[in-house]
């Protein structure tokens, strides 16, 4: 059985570019912001907001990255690739991410626990 192509005029294609470019834009400036805007507040919680920001920033990169692959996707199968390659890299992230918070959370518990000795 073929596949149909999908059909998207190139103009809506270099439209939806521009718009994912226009909109991981304005996303660094708010990440600009709000790194900004965590380092000027300092206490315990400062580094695992700027942790927080960082994974929040990586995964709205991926995101980005995901659709502007999935606007080049000619077919239905190819666009489901792009999709399951998508979702098993952002599991793998989610699991590295929550790794490195749960370490982060031990080690500040850690922290707290020599002070008070």
């Amino acid at each position: 059985m073929i596949e149909p192509k999908i059909e998207v005029p190139a103009e809506l294609r270099d439209l939806v570019e521009k718009t994912i470019d226009q909109t991981e834009k304005a996303f660094g400036m708010f990440f600009d912001a709000a790194n900004k805007s965590a380092a000027s507040i300092p206490g315990p919680g400062t580094d695992m907001s700027r942790q927080a920001l960082t994974f929040t920033e990586q995964n709205m990169k991926a995101a980005f990255e995901h659709a502007r692959k999935l606007v080049h996707a000619t077919d239905l199968q190819q666009a489901m690739q792009i999709q399951s390659e998508f979702l098993r890299s952002q599991f793998t992230t989610a699991g590295d991410h929550m790794r490195q918070i749960a370490g982060g959370v031990m080690s500040a518990a850690k922290d707290a626990t020599k002070r008070q000795s």
